[in-house]
């Protein structure tokens, strides 16, 4: 599917657009480091972000949390005054989020690969690995460092607790769990309480890609989340357990055109550990 399909091509890049932007992009590998080694997109740097985790989404630890992306971005050479194109294996979690948080913190033009290195595999172009590991830094100088990134950030892209708290009975507001079924009915637990938030609709996040691990069709997409009450004219807080795989489905509605998507930034890893949060468990589909 080519992105110019997507009404919103904001947070989107294909394979054809890479190519032809190549020198003009920062380019950062989301996948674990032995991914990157292998075989990645030339030019690329690594950045691996998933032992970076929030578990309270108050503004004090909300505000440390964005800073530490600041520096781990601003380590990687990322500036707002040059694109950011960011990519997994396929359309995935980790790059998802990645862009996501790029965004919030005010990043004017930061995409995912839709498809990844298996779209651009696939397409012809080659990845290149790591020919030598990088020399041991000199212990008689001080390596520079890099400035963080900055920009003007956008908070109303993100959702605290305090904002799903004011959501469960919104009916302008929908909450969208997209973890596994599993999760959702209470069934795996995975934090100290199990179950789902009062009022949430459940769309595991997977089912918005292809058997390619690309984006679907937007008819397709629209057809999975318009049944559900997940439309355009609503807010829609996806949330998930740590904010990954909810970045992802905020990036599929934003793809689609919806106006108002916030990515709960703690999800379940805070919610499900709190004793003061709203929990249902579904009854047994």
């Amino acid at each position: 599917m080519a992105i110019g399909d997507f009404p919103d091509q904001k947070y989107l890049i294909d394979v054809r657009e890479l190519g032809e932007r190549l020198a003009a992009v920062t380019l950062l590998d989301l996948r674990p480091a032995e991914d990157f080694a292998l075989g990645h997109i030339e030019g690329s740097r690594h950045l691996d972000i998933y032992g970076v985790s929030l578990n309270d989404s108050s503004d004090a630890p909300l505000n440390a949390f964005l800073a530490i992306f600041r520096t781990l971005f601003g380590a990687r050479g990322v500036s707002a005054d040059r694109p950011v194109v960011i990519y997994d294996h396929e359309t995935g979690e980790r790059a998802a989020r990645a862009v996501w948080l790029l965004a919030v913190l005010g990043h004017p033009d930061a995409r995912i690969l839709d498809g990844g290195t298996r779209a651009w595999s696939a397409s012809g172009h080659r990845l290149v690995r790591l020919a030598e590991a990088p020399p041991p830094p000199d212990p008689t100088k001080a390596p520079p460092t890099p400035p963080p990134f900055k920009g003007t950030p956008d908070l109303g892209l993100l959702a605290t607790r305090f904002d799903v708290h004011r959501a469960i009975g919104d009916e302008q507001t929908v909450i969208l769990d997209v973890r596994r079924e599993s999760e959702y009915r209470g069934t795996e637990k995975r934090a100290r309480r199990a179950g789902t938030i009062p009022g949430a609709v459940h769309i595991f996040w997977r089912d918005h890609l292809d058997d390619r691990g690309a984006l679907r069709a937007p008819g397709e997409m629209r057809d999975l989340y318009a049944p559900k009450g997940v439309t355009p004219d609503k807010t829609i807080i996806p949330v998930c357990h740590g904010g990954y795989r909810s970045a992802n489905t905020f990036l599929a509605l934003k793809s689609l055109g919806y106006p108002k998507v916030r990515n709960y930034v703690a999800s379940w890893g805070e919610w499900g550990n709190r004793e003061d949060s709203r929990i249902v468990v579904p009854d047994p589909g």
